[in-house]
């Protein structure tokens, strides 16, 4: 058996599809535009290709896009003041400071700045907390993809068995709340935790997001288990060319006894842009009074 691969490619875009629709509808019918702005501060080349993927597909979805650039010395004043500015635009929605920060600027009291009401993140301490206690929260957009990537295999993920390896702040640890929102069963796992694949091999979800290039082996794979991997690490290619991008799973061992996978790349990272445009037509609404949308 060769597993269902999980295809991002294809999820993403009916997704931005689907936050398109509701961006018209909010046009139409109130005539807001949700505004998502982004914030970039020095020149890392990863962060500067993420910015530009947000900013086409912003404007593919008919949002407003704002984008502010910042020379990697500003000083933190500075920055936050920005983050002020925005927090009291009207246009503006969603906002987005892109991380890694340089060295000498404080990321922890820069995401306390941004208004957890405009956090498209979901890493202010306010929405953690909300998610936490089971409300409207703004939600990481990794674990959002995550558990949407898995409900393309299950309708439901009522009373499955889930493990998530990894417990970070961004990705492990609001996971674990969405899935409890689902009403499954979750261990939360990691690298330092004991028999690691013997509890894999209990779980029918394993949601990967440890760090740790193709640490999660076929063997630990559960047959028939449904398998997110949310790792992206480079690793030189046996060629000795050009680096290669694999997950925190073993692909071909894993595809091999899983009922369904994601693959790295063309998986969970594509779903990251398309649910921060969820996350701003959420905003958007909640900001305005509105229903959810539909997204």
């Amino acid at each position: 058996m060769t597993a269902r691969i999980i295809d991002g490619k294809v999820i993403s875009a009916d997704v931005r599809a689907r936050v398109a629709d509701e961006v018209k509808r909010l046009k139409d019918e109130h005539g807001i535009t949700p505004g998502l702005a982004v914030v970039l501060v020095g020149n890392d080349p990863a962060s500067e290709v993420y910015v530009r993927s947000k900013h086409k597909q912003t404007n593919e979805a008919g949002m407003a896009s704002f984008e502010h650039r910042l020379p990697a010395d500003v000083a933190q004043d500075e920055l936050l003041a920005l983050i002020k500015k925005l927090n009291a635009d009207p246009s503006v929605h969603g906002i987005l400071v892109q991380l890694p920060l340089p060295k000498g600027l404080d990321s922890t009291v820069v995401i306390d700045a941004i208004d957890p009401a405009k956090d498209v993140d979901g890493l202010n301490p306010v929405n953690a907390g909300r998610l936490a206690s089971g409300l409207f929260a703004l939600t990481p957009c990794t674990p959002l993809g995550c558990i949407i990537m898995a409900k393309q295999v299950h309708n439901s993920l009522e009373g499955m068995n889930a493990i998530v390896i990894g417990r970070s702040n961004l990705v492990g640890k609001p996971l674990v709340q969405l899935l409890l929102n689902e009403n499954a069963t979750v261990t939360i796992a990691h690298s330092r935790s004991r028999d690691l694949p013997a509890l894999c091999r209990q779980a029918d979800l394993v949601f990967a997001a440890v760090g740790r290039p193709e640490m999660v082996k076929g063997d630990w794979i559960k047959p028939g288990a449904t398998v997110i991997d949310v790792g992206i690490n480079r690793t030189p290619s046996p060629d000795g060319r050009k680096d290669k991008l694999v997950g925190d799973v073993a692909f071909h061992e894993a595809k091999e006894v899983a009922g369904a996978i994601t693959p790295v790349p063309g998986g969970v990272g594509l779903m990251t842009v398309a649910c921060l445009l969820v996350n701003t037509v959420r905003a958007a609404c909640a900001i305005h009074g509105l229903p959810k949308p539909a997204v």
